[in-house]
């Protein structure tokens, strides 16, 4: 199997599927089995989302798949995971799968880490992202969460807080919970309305009309408002040159699911860069 070398010397495997203009896509290839299927069913998610993901989407292009969010929860960077390291790392896949050019489709983080890849190459050809906002992202909620989640992780278990959450549902290693918030600390001062005249490629945001967090007291309580930037905010971003999708009642793991995204990104994607498949000409 193919593989690239990360900022922090590690490797990752990837695997490319399909033929066509290239799309890469931060997503397991391989379905989840075993206690960890039953436990991420339980809270919604899908064990195989990025092999549905994969199949929907590589009969038009040439599909390149990787783990980074399992690498990164198996090898931890907890001082390293800056945004200019995550976009390097990606680089390198691409790089590794001979792709000059390439869209990219990334979800909640990993959508955010989409726009810091748009601002740091010119390699793109179209980004899609969903389940964070563009605009008037939630960076200060989230380093309040993910410090939280690595406060709790160095606690003593009886310490630790049940609230029904994201982040509580999965208990991470304090190294694990530190590289986001190393993330989000090197996110502090990035301002997303600046950004958006750096963004040159046909670009899609969407989200579910439901996607919000309410973190409880063990986290200080925030809320992350995934949703209301884009719904409220749509014109501008129109405006701005993003095409923008509302999938109505969803919430954030509800909007992922590749039920969803397939059929709405694959068109998208087909209208701005192309397809090997003859049916979409």
């Amino acid at each position: 199997m193919p593989e690239a070398r990360l900022h922090d010397g590690s490797t990752i495997e990837f695997e490319v599927h399909g033929e066509g203009p290239t799309l890469l896509l931060p997503v397991n290839p391989r379905p989840v089995e075993g206690p960890q299927a039953e436990e991420m069913r339980k809270y919604g998610a899908d064990p195989a989302l990025g092999q549905s993901l994969i199949k929907g989407l590589s009969t038009a292009f040439r599909v390149v798949a990787v783990g980074y969010e399992g690498h990164i929860l198996r090898t931890p960077k907890p001082d390293t995971l800056t945004p200019a390291n995550v976009v390097a790392d990606l680089l390198s896949v691409a790089d590794a799968a001979g792709a000059e050019r390439f869209a990219y489709y990334g979800y909640s983080w990993l959508a955010m880490i989409g726009m810091q890849l748009a601002i740091r190459t010119e390699r793109l050809s179209a980004l899609v992202i969903g389940g964070f906002p563009p605009l008037n992202g939630p960076y200060v909620e989230m380093l309040r969460v993910t410090t939280a989640a690595h406060e709790l992780a160095s606690a003593a278990p009886s310490a630790r807080g049940a609230d029904d959450s994201e982040w509580s549902s999965v208990a991470l290693s304090r190294e694990q919970t530190r590289q986001f918030v190393t993330l989000y600390q090197a996110l502090q001062g990035f301002d997303d309305r600046a950004a958006q005249s750096r963004f040159t490629c046909a670009r899609l945001c969407f989200v579910g009309s439901a996607d919000e967090m309410r973190y409880g007291k063990s986290w200080g309580d925030v809320h992350v408002n995934l949703a209301g930037p884009i719904v409220n905010g749509r014109t501008q971003l129109e405006e701005l040159g993003w095409d923008v999708r509302v999938l109505e009642g969803l919430n954030h793991m509800q909007a992922m699911q590749a039920t969803q995204v397939v059929p709405m990104i694959r068109p998208w994607l087909e209208s701005r860069i192309g397809s090997a498949d003859p049916a979409a000409s």
